[in-house]
């Protein structure tokens, strides 16, 4: 091999701790006049801090109801020349003066990286993956500032960060794998969705239950880190075994809803060139999955079994309703959760979006890591940005996340996202 073409030695190490985790910066929704205006004017900037500490808690560590005191002021940054910050410093427990947290208005990127409001448009563009090279020859920069804007996004936590109140934690969820491919070998991203929004993004190197449920096992870390005493009552899969084991290893009471849809999907793939039975058959399907209740849903499954066997000749097509047929346990046990999702219509909405974005910029290419930290921000970029004006549901909520939550700290979905970021959007 020669000295020009050497391999790549890229790391598959993903044992992190989330950067985030350890933020000690607090986002809030100050308009530029109004920060200049307050930041050196001690008792200003604390009646502010006060309406904002009583309007949004979940924005600050826990410890804020014991009391604050105005720390200082940062040096003037060399990044952005004229912007300075304040330190407030939280109450400890025993009355002492505690830990140290950076006060960033919204206006102002993480890592002062730049102002929201330059960079908001570029990175709406990247939830259809386009190029870092064609964000610089359009907006300026570099690639690699553009890349390393997007990264950063996805050391937050993705549940704190989406969802605001405990009580908006979703009971029942949808789980599946995204396949795609890390330098060329297959990977799967673990995908969890719920309420309209995708709440976890893992890439596993291995569909197995040892890789899903470390893959899986980053929605539960960062959802009790919301609700220490959070668990989903259900959980809606395709039917692989690795994935309901991964969830029932992470939520030993966790109920496993088999997604009806999957199996429609193979008798439509095997039966739709029979156009003397096909019509009736899907009619007969889908009849038995609106039964009403359990009972009837037995009855109609039977009926169907019985008219499969009649008309359908031998073959794949026949096998796959008898298949179905044969999971009639497994389809009843949604009947007794009437919350839970019974097909994955939702999630899958979501994955054609995310296999869109992979297909666009090639899969992943680098450290596992990398991967990781692309997934996640790919999550916050799909949960925050604004729906498409033309959709119905834009006329009531701007994004997936206003939908979740039922409001917004900013109009600007970038601001809105920063400032649902706070400290990482990990509670403290």
């Amino acid at each position: 091999m020669s000295a020009t073409h050497r391999q790549r030695k890229c790391s598959q190490d993903k044992e992190f701790e989330p950067l985030a985790n350890q933020s000690k910066q607090i986002c809030l929704p100050i308009e530029p006049e109004k920060y200049n205006r307050i930041l050196e004017d001690g008792n200003a900037f604390r009646q502010c801090l006060d309406e904002v500490i009583a309007q949004h808690p979940e924005l600050f560590p826990t410890a804020i109801q014991r009391g604050y005191r105005l720390h200082d002021i940062l040096p003037e940054s060399q990044k952005m020349p004229g912007l300075r910050l304040r330190r407030i410093a939280v109450s400890a427990q025993d009355g002492a003066p505690g830990e140290v947290f950076t006060i960033r208005p919204s206006f102002v990127m993480p890592y002062m990286t730049g102002y929201t409001d330059d960079v908001e448009k570029p990175l709406f563009l990247r939830k259809w993956a386009v190029p870092y090279w064609a964000l610089a020859y359009v907006f300026g920069r570099d690639e690699q500032y553009w890349y390393r804007l997007e990264q950063r996004l996805g050391r937050n936590s993705l549940v704190g960060t989406t969802v605001k109140d405990p009580a908006k934690l979703p009971q029942d969820v949808l789980a599946d794998e995204k396949h795609t491919r890390l330098n060329g070998t297959p990977a799967y991203i673990a995908t969890t969705v719920a309420d309209d929004c995708v709440l976890g993004a893992s890439v596993a190197l291995a569909a197995d239950t040892d890789g899903l449920t470390e893959a899986y096992g980053h929605f539960k870390t960062e959802a009790q880190n919301v609700d220490p005493d959070y668990a989903p009552r259900t959980v809606n899969t395709d039917g692989w075994t690795a994935t309901l084991a991964a969830w029932q290893a992470l939520f030993p009471l966790i109920v496993g809803i088999l997604c009806f849809l999957h199996s429609f999907l193979k008798i439509r793939d095997r039966c739709k060139r029979m156009k003397d039975h096909y019509p009736e058959l899907k009619t007969r399907v889908w009849a038995a999955y609106h039964a009403a209740d359990p009972h009837a849903f037995t009855q109609k499954v039977a009926e169907l079994k019985t008219w499969a066997v009649q008309h359908l000749p031998a073959g794949p097509g026949l096998e796959a309703v008898l298949k179905l047929c044969q999971k009639t346990p497994e389809f009843v046990k949604a009947y007794a959760y009437t919350t839970a999702y019974r097909t994955s219509n939702m999630l899958d909405r979501h994955m054609d979006s995310l296999a869109r974005y992979l297909d666009s910029c090639r899969y992943f290419h680098g450290h596992l890591l990398s991967a990781e930290y692309g997934s996640r921000a790919w999550v916050l970029l799909h949960n925050f940005q604004p729906y498409c004006p033309r959709a119905v549901v834009a006329q009531k909520y701007k994004s997936p996340a206003h939908k979740l939550n039922g409001f917004v700290y900013h109009d600007n979905w970038l601001h809105n996202l920063l400032i649902s970021a706070s400290m990482g959007g990990y509670r403290q």
